[in-house]
């Protein structure tokens, strides 16, 4: 019976992983992302990779994280403890084995056309009346279609745009530049004006081929 609790276990560990990668998918993080970062989450390796960003600043995806690592930590000393009295007769398979079946259940459900398109509604919902513009995710706030995207040019020595007021930059370019960052100084006050130095570094706002003839330049 030891084995058939282990084995029905992770039949739970994988459910639960399983459903909060679809959760997380569900507030726009990519399926392939998601479920590493559950898996890191769960077992407390990897986690400090550049990409767990996307879930620290989102309000949502802090919530599961915070169930998972809890859920990892609690599944590990099932786990040994279930290896350490595999003969011993108290095991509650039975009982188990139920919590696994609610949990492919759930997943079914989770699954269903209308139930994703209700989840992903609620969740933007919640984002937009609970949390104040600062604390949702910057991709959330800014990139509102799949043609927006935000990024960084640096002007070269080779930029045309070298020495000339970024008014000349933006009469050619329909993208908005949300501060100049020179060195330790940014630079936000009377933009149009400023004359470009080798070196700048201009943040980017707009339409992503505009930002990339831009970089070009």
């Amino acid at each position: 019976m030891g084995f058939i609790f282990i084995g029905v276990y992770f039949l739970i560990v994988l459910m639960v992983i399983e459903i909060s990668t679809l959760l997380f998918s569900y507030t726009g993080l990519k399926k392939q992302i998601s479920r590493f970062q559950v898996i890191s989450m769960m077992t407390g390796t990897g986690f400090t990779t550049k990409e767990s960003e996307l879930i620290i600043d989102h309000p949502i995806r802090r919530r599961i994280c915070g169930f998972l690592i809890l859920f990892g930590a609690f599944s590990l000393a099932v786990i040994i403890s279930a290896i350490s009295n595999l003969l011993a007769d108290d095991f509650y398979t039975s009982r188990v084995a139920i919590v696994a079946a609610l949990l492919v259940l759930f997943l079914f459900i989770i699954k269903m056309p209308k139930v994703k398109k209700s989840a992903m509604q609620k969740f933007n919902t919640e984002l937009e009346e609970k949390y104040e513009l600062k604390d949702m995710p910057m991709k959330d706030v800014f990139l509102i279609d799949g043609n927006h995207s935000l990024a960084e040019m640096t002007i070269k020595d080779s930029s045309v745009y070298q020495d000339k007021p970024l008014s000349d930059f933006l009469q050619k370019y329909d993208l908005t530049v949300l501060f100049i960052k020179r060195g330790e100084e940014i630079i936000r006050n009377d933009l149009t004006n400023v004359h470009l130095n080798e070196g700048d570094l201009l943040y980017l706002y707009g339409d992503e081929q505009a930002i990339e003839d831009a970089a070009g330049s």
